[in-house]
């Protein structure tokens, strides 16, 4: 049976100070992963925010919701840590977006999702936190004394209960000396140009790549963000519907320098906890990420302290993992997220990712 994406009936926006707090608590996650992609990567930052702000508002009307957009977290961190290229980033986004548009047509989301299992997802997520950690400890060795201070400033924070904004304070502060020693950047349109940073490049690695975001999404951003949808907003938003969503997203903005990008089911609860109850919080988030794709230099990013970076990715390699923890509650499926997130840090994400999906399907025929 096929699903459409289907407006929902009430989608009114509002614009408050609620829903301004509510777009920054999506940002905490979401603009430390853009400025690592931009300063270990080809991409073209400026071009990536822009396909970021279109779609908060484009999702954010559509569906009346603060419904997260934010970046496939697997692949971003893959490409960060040099496991995957640009042009390989590029064509795992166009075959991840096709397998989702697809799969959210045909109604196979669930289906698919009972098959790779959640504790494999969860070590998914391990692995790519654990990368991350790897990528962030070799970035804060390059000024070890200003990572310390990063991270003292982080602690403070989260000590007197603003850990979230601790993320952008860090990340403001990495901005500010990445100014005073290049000067304030004349705002700039980037130009309109398919694919901007290079074509795409399909190699094992982007299979590999798109296989194991398949399952994370399928997992977090499809079946986790249609059941937050209900909890937090008392709205039903099939599953499939978001998986349509979502790969309509990628084939739209990749081609035009956009990254892969999906609905977080963590940054739709981060939103809720800030705050943000309608669409208007997409709308305020997406011309802020619209702005500042206008001042996004590529001197700027490159003046921007890779220490500060390293200390940022700590804080997300963490948020990562502790999301791959939480929800898992018996000795066996913790035993698999371990174990698929190790095999995933010293050999491959996606030979890890196979081989746990290999390991649930065989448990599952002996039980």
């Amino acid at each position: 049976m096929a699903h459409a994406v289907e407006s929902p009936a009430d989608t009114g926006l509002e614009f408050t100070t609620s829903e301004l707090t509510g777009a920054l608590g999506d940002s905490v996650t979401v603009l430390p992963l853009l400025v690592a992609l931009g300063a270990t990567t080809t991409v073209s930052l400026p071009h990536v925010l822009i396909g970021f702000g279109i779609f908060q508002i484009v999702w954010g009307v559509y569906y009346g919701l603060p419904l997260s957009v934010e970046p496939m977290k697997a692949l971003i961190g893959l490409a960060i840590v040099g496991t995957l290229t640009y042009a390989e980033l590029a064509a795992a986004g166009l075959l991840a977006g096709g397998v989702l548009l697809t799969v959210g047509q045909l109604g196979f989301v669930g289906r698919l999702q009972r098959v790779v299992g959640e504790p494999v997802i969860r070590g998914v997520q391990l692995a790519v936190a654990l990368l991350l950690l790897e990528a962030a400890v070799d970035l804060s060795l390059d000024n070890l004394p200003i990572a310390v201070a990063g991270l003292a400033v982080v602690g403070l924070l989260a000590l007197v209960g603003s850990r979230g904004a601790s993320v952008l304070v860090v990340l403001g502060l990495g901005g500010v000396v990445a100014v005073a020693t290049t000067g304030v950047p004349t705002p700039t349109v980037p130009t309109l140009a398919v694919f901007p940073a290079g074509p795409p490049s399909v190699s094992a690695a982007a299979l590999e790549g798109t296989v194991a975001q398949l399952g994370m999404t399928i997992g977090n951003a499809a079946i986790a963000t249609a059941l937050l949808c209900g909890d937090l907003y008392d709205r039903e938003i099939a599953a499939d519907t978001l998986s349509t969503s979502m790969g309509i997203t990628c084939l739209a903005a990749v081609p035009f320098g956009g990254v892969p990008m999906c609905h977080g089911s963590g940054g739709l609860a981060g939103k809720y906890a800030f705050g943000a109850r309608t669409g208007g919080a997409n709308v305020l988030l997406g011309v802020g990420y619209l702005a500042l794709a206008l001042v996004a230099a590529g001197a700027v990013l490159a003046a921007f302290p890779m220490a500060i970076l390293g200390v940022l990715l700590v804080v997300v390699a963490l948020e990562l993992a502790r999301a791959a923890f939480e929800p898992v509650s018996d000795a066996r499926s913790l035993a698999l997220v371990v174990a698929v997130g190790i095999v995933g840090l010293l050999v491959n994400v996606g030979v890890a990712f196979a081989l746990g999906t290999v390991t649930v399907w065989v448990l599952s025929r002996r039980s």
